[in-house]
């Protein structure tokens, strides 16, 4: 199973940038994302036709603070280590500057962020009988991950974003903990699936995470009070029963929004 063949997953980050510009060709030059529409104000990117990301244009909000709430990074799923490999060798031919790699034990991953500070992470899946269970939970670990046993996984160059690539997932920084799993767990409905050191995963009908939420750069962070750059809205699709589910929870008159700002809003999945 796949991260998008869960009943919940994620639809389209959308982003508020300064420069619309600079920050698409960087999506589009790095992570080989086609752009699908561009009105002026709102560019939208994707793979093979799926929106992934949004940008939206203000070029008078002030920058977002790597200390507020927000975004942590928004995550690309890759549908193979080929494809992954193969990102790898585009990165180091085009100089694209990573912050780190892991292996997380249910998947491996590459870091990075775009032009204004976005944090951004490409990953691929670990098959699911590979992944370990303790105590009820997933367990999640961030070890060495070697980057040449990645490389040497490359069956071809790098063509652009491949058909099947979606956000794997959305990882969030918040102020506190508690609130975020009474929001993404009790309200949102999505299973706790792991307690890590100052952070806890989300997932939906066994998936390691389609959410998370961390404190370690932003404990204590308080609520969005004006607009700024970055995080501004996070698609999640759902099949009826999801959607329904949610809205017995929170009345469709209701935004759907997080204790830090953030909105989700619902579609229905194909």
């Amino acid at each position: 199973m796949a991260t998008s063949d869960a009943p919940l997953d994620i639809g389209q980050v959308s982003l508020t940038v300064n420069d619309m510009t600079k920050v698409g060709d960087f999506y589009q030059a790095a992570l080989g994302l086609e752009k699908l529409s561009d009105d002026g104000t709102e560019a939208r990117f994707g793979a093979h036709g799926r929106s992934l990301i949004a940008l939206r244009l203000d070029k008078a909000a002030p920058r977002h603070s790597p200390r507020a709430a927000g975004l942590f990074h928004t995550a690309f799923l890759l549908p193979s280590r080929a494809d992954l490999g193969a990102w790898l060798h585009h990165a180091a031919e085009t100089r694209i500057p990573l912050h780190g790699a892991s292996d997380h034990l249910v998947s491996e991953a590459l870091y990075l962020a775009d032009p204004e500070g976005n944090g951004i992470e490409i990953y691929i899946d670990r098959p699911r009988d590979q992944w370990r269970h303790k105590g009820g939970e997933i367990e999640m670990a961030t070890n060495h991950l070697d980057l040449q046993n990645v490389a040497d996984s490359a069956a071809d160059l790098w063509r652009g974003a491949p058909a099947g690539t979606v956000v794997g997932h959305v990882h969030l920084q918040v102020g506190q903990l508690d609130p975020a799993e009474a929001f993404y767990s009790g309200t949102l409905g999505m299973a706790v699936t792991n307690h890590y050191p100052g952070a806890t995963f989300y997932g939906s009908d066994g998936y390691h995470h389609h959410l998370a939420s961390n404190i370690w750069n932003s404990r204590g962070a308080g609520s969005k009070k004006g607009p700024t750059t970055g995080l501004t809205e996070i698609e999640l699709r759902g099949t009826a029963q999801e959607i329904e589910a949610i809205r017995s929870r929170v009345p469709a008159e209701t935004p759907l929004v997080d204790p830090w700002g953030t909105t989700f809003t619902l579609s229905r999945k194909d």
